[in-house]
């Protein structure tokens, strides 16, 4: 089986009173994750920790499980996240609105799957390449898409913060799956949009690439956001695969 060192931080920025943000670093249980809540005054912190929550219960439950399991795992934590948060916001006028975008990472064996839904992101890392390997669900990506804006102009429209598709704002969910093997040397980066917004791919690409510790990389990329305005929440996982230990370290 794949062995991951972990390491995952988040910040609130310069600029916002709270961390609607959380993530999870467990491998123990071989999974990773990092949620952005949305909804303002209608608690974006309370939707980000009940998918985070709700992805430690599901995989605590599952045992050892292999790749096809993972699958469905996934799929399952967001389903019944998409379910609670819903479930919550209905029992509880204030909490109409509330919402996250999720990263979910799962190993088992040789092999991966993620979960993605909304603007957060997950990277891969490998042999000094790196490669994003989900797609926003958001307006602007897809104006990109249809080649009717440019990159350029993306990263200053007005609208870049406009999300398609979220858990817990609709009833059904469609949630992106991606599989694939990893090897030795390879890094998988979790990150809210507060990192990808500021910070651009190259220079997350140079960063990872430094002989630095986990730690010391996550800490260097939350300062680079920051120095960028830091206007929002900014969560960074990093996950190595190694040969050894499987060991983790993290910092709320």
């Amino acid at each position: 089986m794949l062995q991951v060192h972990s390491f995952g931080q988040s910040d609130i920025g310069l600029k916002r009173s709270n961390n609607e943000d959380a993530f999870l670093c467990r491998p123990d249980l071989a999974i990773w994750a990092v949620a952005d809540g949305m909804g303002g005054a209608a608690s974006g912190e309370v939707a980000s920790k009940i998918f985070v929550d709700t992805a430690l219960e599901v995989f605590s439950a599952a045992g050892h499980p292999t790749e096809r399991d993972n699958y469905f795992l996934i799929q399952e934590t967001y389903r019944l996240a998409n379910k609670r948060i819903l479930t919550w916001a209905r029992n509880d006028p204030r909490y109409q609105g509330m919402g996250c975008t999720a990263e979910l990472l799962a190993v088992s064996d040789q092999n991966f799957v993620i979960g993605h839904v909304g603007d957060s992101r997950t990277y891969r890392f490998r042999q000094g390449e790196l490669k994003q390997l989900t797609r926003d669900h958001s307006f602007i990506q897809d104006q990109v898409d249809q080649g009717l804006m440019t990159l350029e102009e993306a990263q200053r429209h007005s609208l870049r913060n406009v999300i398609l598709r979220a858990v817990g704002i609709e009833e059904t969910l469609a949630v992106d799956l991606t599989r694939g093997k990893g090897i030795p040397g390879d890094f998988f980066l979790l990150c809210s949009d507060g990192l990808t917004s500021t910070v651009d791919d190259r220079s997350v690409q140079e960063v990872i690439s430094l002989p630095l510790s986990l730690s010391q990389k996550v800490e260097r990329l939350i300062h680079l956001a920051k120095l960028a305005g830091g206007d929002d929440n900014i969560t960074v996982v990093l996950c190595e695969v190694i040969q050894g230990t499987v060991e983790s370290d993290l910092r709320k």
